[in-house]
């Protein structure tokens, strides 16, 4: 079985009352993916991450983006501090996120804005720690940064309880510091294509205890549902990632690994389930989960041929 470690099922590509969504959400639980977790990205969606959690059987988590920064007044963070102790014996709350920090998009690069998006950071950081839970992190050039605020939160008390790095594309240096923190490691549908020779290898050379599996839909498509600016110029439209595409970026993703695709699916959703402890009471009302870390073989990995171009 599958579990999706990051969908925004609410976003607005599925549609005003989730319609699209809740479709792929019944098509991917048929294709095996037993459990999805809904980031928040903004105060607004909080209530919106949490219902769809609790109609879908699924899990979510609470925080404020880097990319909605911009937006976001300081009673925006005393609202999450709230719903964070109200919500707390909620068992599908699994984390803090999504947070982080995005110094990619030059209008978040600004002085004021960079300041800004590491004070809500750290502050973020300040309410999981209190509150026992992972944090799910954004990372877009950013990654020292993040490292540096995760081990200025451990030196002020307990550390932050792990979690994941999304949608991870940095050095395998950069995957060891998060290693070392009790981080797992997201990768979805990015890997898919023949293109990213560096992130296929990095992938494909990892300790395979690192690993977790993702979809961001409706961001991020595997290679399948990428449409370029010149198909779109001529009317094809894009494809829509969704959940239901899970395991076919797993099945794509387990060859990098000489593995199988089951032999994967047993790995990442261990993986995930320790990064996100919360998420297995929910995986064991819906199916009996194994806990595999050497779903490789019984010997370590041996590191897989760089792909081909």
């Amino acid at each position: 079985m599958w579990i999706d470690t990051h969908c925004h099922l609410d976003a607005p590509e599925f549609g005003p009352d989730h319609a699209l969504g809740l479709q792929a959400r019944e098509r991917a639980r048929a294709l095996g993916v037993v459990l999805c977790v809904y980031p928040a990205v903004e105060r607004a969606n909080f209530d919106a991450v949490r219902e769809l959690a609790h109609r879908t059987g699924d899990a979510y988590a609470l925080g404020i983006h880097p990319l909605y920064v911009p937006r976001a007044l300081d009673a925006d963070l005393q609202a999450l501090a709230d719903e964070l102790e109200h919500r707390a014996g909620d068992p599908r709350l699994v984390a803090v996120g999504e947070i982080g920090l995005d110094f990619f998009l030059p209008e978040l690069c600004t002085p004021a804005l960079r300041e800004r998006q590491w004070q809500c950071y750290r502050e973020q950081l300040r309410l999981a720690q209190r509150h026992g839970l992972p944090v799910i992190l954004h990372v877009r050039r950013s990654v020292d940064w993040l490292l540096k605020g995760l081990r200025e939160a451990a030196a002020r008390g307990r550390p932050v309880a792990g979690g994941i790095a999304h949608a991870f594309n940095g050095s395998l240096q950069q995957a060891q510091a998060f290693q070392s923190l009790g981080f797992k490691l997201g990768f979805g549908g990015a890997a898919t294509f023949d293109a990213a020779r560096q992130l296929r290898q990095l992938f494909a050379t990892l300790p395979p205890e690192a690993l977790v599996l993702e979809t961001d839909a409706p961001d991020i498509p595997p290679q399948w549902c990428y449409v370029n600016a010149a198909e779109r110029a001529a009317g094809r439209p894009q494809g829509l990632n969704s959940p239901a595409e899970l395991s076919r970026i797993g099945a794509a993703l387990a060859g990098l690994r000489r593995l199988t695709p089951a032999a994967l699916a047993d790995l990442s959703t261990s993986n995930a389930l320790a990064a996100l402890p919360r998420l297995a009471a929910l995986a064991g009302a819906v199916a009996p989960v194994q806990t595999v870390h050497q779903a490789e073989g019984s010997s370590p990995a041996s590191p897989a041929r760089s792909p081909g171009p």
